[in-house]
């Protein structure tokens, strides 16, 4: 059964702002490719980290929520972590819309 998830992921963009559309379209694609339904993308702008962990000190916020199954996430973490251009990720299970609900129901 499909559940509904959010997905967070910190682009790391220096020197690629020209290409950021690009990017976000490959990510929606690679998600679609794995299997998941997105239902809305949030591109949320380049913002300062509030502490450097890392190499960087900035990085472009993208906000996926789709439907997937369970394991897909594993899946999709896996993957990410081997792309250059994520520079982090988080994920987390949403509630089902009421509507989406109904929906289901009614079919």
């Amino acid at each position: 059964m499909k559940h509904r998830y959010e997905a967070l992921l910190v682009l790391d963009t220096q020197g690629k702002d020209d290409n950021l559309k690009d990017i976000v379209d490959r990510l929606e694609a690679e998600f679609q490719k794995e299997g998941a339904e997105i239902e809305q993308v949030q591109k949320m702008d380049k913002r300062q980290f509030s502490y450097v962990a890392g190499e960087l000190d900035s990085g472009y916020y993208v906000n996926f929520v789709f439907h997937a199954e369970p394991d897909l996430i594993k899946k999709l973490q896996a993957k990410f972590k081997l792309d250059p251009e994520v520079y982090r990720q988080h994920y987390q299970k949403l509630r089902e819309k009421k509507e989406t609900k109904k929906k289901m129901a009614e079919a």
